[in-house]
């Protein structure tokens, strides 16, 4: 795999550019992008298991999932913004004296897009679907851990007819690569994915370069509150899948999970027999629940938190080990008698660990879920509508799940408060962050009406 530096960013970055400024794209009808986008999405879809192979191999999903989900929702990802294309519009204001005024939307110019590693394909389409539909060009560099699917993806554009110079791929690292791209000075605008500490890095470089507007889509450390009145077999269905899904390699998992106290022990007993249940091993294996965690750097993270779990005094319901002697496998993990100043409660740990605590009102749930310097995701398991209004209303996240878990739609804006981030995606609020809004004034003379 070449590795892209940052003498290959200056030459993306004039590629898009000179498309932006000279290129058809921006200057297409929105129709005219719709219909090259929907040809697009078919042309994905005619490609299905080649991106699910490619999915599978770099990142260690399950193939039987990027297959029948990741890559079909990709499709549609692009079909809805495809269909948001011809529908940009402002608005006519009523100005308060002889002027007639309205508003303009018009594409940013060249976007830079930091992709991460553990959704490459569908996250590389949150932003590049939106960005097309806009009207832009972009620069896109894939984590370098998992560049295949994004690098076939711009081989597909080329097929689907997007003009060259719109979108363009580098692989390389996040020091040099990435760098590059947060503080180029030809770069309107920076979408980032990734970890807190990073996202402050592209902010920083941002800021000092050109000033640029920056979205960052951060780390999370999500709770669950799971109440008395919730059918208890369900409910840890819920949080299991919440906490375990792709490995835990989700910035949205459920680990930290917070059950009432009438509950508590039945709870408890259920998941950890739905976790012992839980299969790890290879992910083209379609019995299998869990692939390996994506590199060996990320196994260790994991496993040195788990350890620091148990130094601290949290007991290890279930779990803590590695599984097999090849590969970087680790069991799904389950702490409990857990503070929450240990570590594994206040850090994103991007595994398979989850803390389980125990509440006794709403009131100290609400206190206990907002105890976290993130702020990206939150779910609820009740059947009390009152309950359900306040808590929703009450803890500071981009998105709450009442009674479900992980339900992300196309049209259902996705972001972060607090150090999660800031911006959207997903969403006609994702399409807004790639554009401008620009108002136009003239005076009217002699009008029968302002």
């Amino acid at each position: 795999m070449a590795e892209g530096d940052k003498e290959d960013i200056d030459n993306a970055v004039k590629a898009a550019r000179h498309a932006f400024d000279h290129g058809p794209w921006p200057r297409f009808s929105g129709a005219q992008r719709r219909r090259i986008m929907l040809k697009f999405a078919d042309i994905i879809e005619e490609h299905l298991e080649e991106l699910a192979v490619l999915e599978a191999l770099d990142a260690g999903k399950l193939h039987s999932w990027a297959k029948a989900v990741d890559i079909p929702a990709v499709a549609e990802n692009v079909r809805y913004f495809a269909g948001a294309a011809d529908k940009i519009h402002g608005e006519v204001l009523k100005m308060s004296r002889e002027m007639q005024a309205y508003t303009l939307r018009e594409p940013i110019g060249v976007v830079g897009h930091i992709v991460p590693w553990n959704f490459p394909t569908f996250i590389f389409f949150m932003k590049v679907s939106p960005t097309l539909a806009a009207g832009c060009t972009m620069v896109v560099k894939p984590a370098e851990q998992t560049p295949l699917t994004a690098l076939y993806c711009a081989h597909l554009a080329k097929l689907a007819g997007i003009p060259d110079g719109v979108l363009n791929v580098v692989p390389g690292f996040g020091p040099t690569a990435g760098a590059a791209i947060a503080s180029h000075m030809d770069i309107d605008k920076v979408s980032f994915t990734g970890s807190t500490d990073v996202g402050r890095l592209v902010m920083q470089a941002a800021a000092t370069s050109n000033l640029k507007p920056v979205s960052l889509e951060l780390g999370g450390k999500s709770p669950l509150l799971i109440f008395d009145d919730a059918d208890v077999n369900t409910a840890a269905d819920t949080a299991l899948l919440g906490n375990l899904f792709n490995k835990g390699e989700i910035c949205v998992a459920s680990s930290r999970v917070y059950v009432q106290e009438g509950i508590y022990d039945e709870f408890e007993k259920k998941l950890v027999e739905k976790a012992k249940a839980w299969v790890v091993g290879d992910p083209f294996d379609p019995a299998v629940n869990q692939g390996p965690q994506i590199n060996k750097k990320q196994f260790d993270r994991i496993l040195s938190y788990i350890e620091s779990g148990k130094k601290e005094g949290a007991t290890v319901l279930t779990g803590g080990k590695t599984v097999g002697q090849k590969g970087y496998y680790i069991e799904p993990t389950i702490f409990t008698n857990v503070k929450e100043d240990m570590l594994i409660a206040k850090d994103e740990i991007f595994g398979p660990v989850m803390v389980l605590m125990k509440f006794k009102t709403v009131q100290e749930a609400i206190k206990s879920a907002n105890n976290t310097r993130y702020g990206l995701a939150a779910g609820i398991i009740t059947n009390d509508l009152n309950t359900a209004n306040t808590v929703s209303r009450s803890i500071r996240a981009g998105i709450m799940w009442v009674n479900c878990y992980l339900a992300f739609d196309n049209d259902c804006p996705y972001g972060g408060y607090k150090m999660s981030g800031f911006g959207r995606d997903c969403g006609l609020d994702s399409l807004h962050k790639y554009l401008h809004v620009k108002s136009v004034v003239t005076p009217i003379h002699n009008s029968p009406w302002l």
